[in-house]
């Protein structure tokens, strides 16, 4: 995938691995747009469940309830403080379908998480683990590939993603996904569910990216920012599960890009669990982070 490239200090040229971590298979050149509202149900319509759609103005009282707590899923995370999380991001593009999965653990109080990525397969050569770690602000990544050494680390600074590492690096940042939450409108109370075995509630609707970035918390703030610019249109559909305490289970967000061509759907989601499980992450000593041009 063709990228912006990002100028480190020192001179050095970074071009990050872009949207799904499939730059070797899939050629994306530009943000053309998000999905939109067509996603979602409309307000006033009835869903599978026969309970009435909020229009994000609290209409509807199963729906307007429902609009309050998923807005609210960020601040139930930041309670819980830590979780394991598993990732999973798909992209379709030409009638093929690729998935970058993820699994590792966040702290949702110090914005830290870290997730091994690993990438499908690609013309036959075996599939590659890409060891990320997130922080408020900037991505790192190990085993990019590309002219990097297997032993050193790539930081891109994800205010300058123009889709602030919502899908850049293969699995978008827990926290991200949890605060894009808090613009949530047009919420629908789908029903009951359940994932990993623990009972929830799924909600569904759009969420804006622009309006989320105003009220997200300072750690994010910039990145969302940089994704309100970078995307034709703020608005992207969702799904959200959310247990008894309010916190967030699962979440998919289905973004859409323009690609010259055609249109190239990317579908990212993220499962929390074993909450206050430990998670300890250490930011990669600034020694080994690579400092070279990547070739790609």
């Amino acid at each position: 995938m063709v990228v912006r490239k990002l100028r480190r200090a020192g001179g050095a040229d970074v071009a990050p691995v872009t949207a799904a971590v499939v730059a070797a298979t899939v050629a994306v050149t530009g943000l053309g747009g998000c999905a939109g509202a067509a996603d979602a149900p409309p307000a006033g319509a009835v869903v599978a469940s026969g309970r009435p759609v909020s229009d994000g103005a609290g209409q509807g009282r199963a729906g307007g309830r429902g609009a309050e707590a998923v807005r609210a899923a960020a601040d139930a995370l930041a309670r819980a403080g830590t979780s394991k999380a598993r990732t999973s991001m798909e992209m379709t593009t030409g009638g093929t379908r690729l998935t970058v999965r993820g699994e590792g653990g966040y702290d949702f109080r110090a914005r830290r998480g870290r997730v091994q990525v690993l990438l499908p397969e690609d013309a036959g050569r075996p599939q590659r683990r890409i060891t990320e770690v997130f922080t408020p602000g900037a991505l790192y990544m190990k085993n990019r590939g590309a002219g990097v050494p297997a032993d050193k680390w790539v930081r891109v600074d994800t205010a300058t993603l123009p889709d602030g590492n919502l899908v850049t690096g293969g699995a978008t940042d827990p926290a991200a996904a949890a605060e894009l939450l808090r613009a949530a409108r047009q919420v629908a109370l789908v029903g009951p569910a359940s994932v990993g075995g623990v009972p929830v509630t799924h909600y569904r609707g759009t969420t804006d990216i622009g309006a989320a970035a105003k009220t997200a918390s300072p750690q994010v703030r910039g990145a969302l920012a940089a994704a309100a610019k970078g995307f034709a249109t703020d608005a992207v559909a969702f799904d959200a599960y959310l247990d008894d305490e309010g916190r967030l289970r699962k979440v998919r967000h289905r973004f859409r890009f323009a690609n010259g061509a055609g249109e190239v759907g990317v579908e990212s989601t993220t499962e929390l669990y074993d909450f206050g499980t430990p998670v300890g992450v250490r930011l990669p000593p600034s020694r080994d982070i690579y400092a070279g041009r990547i070739e790609g």
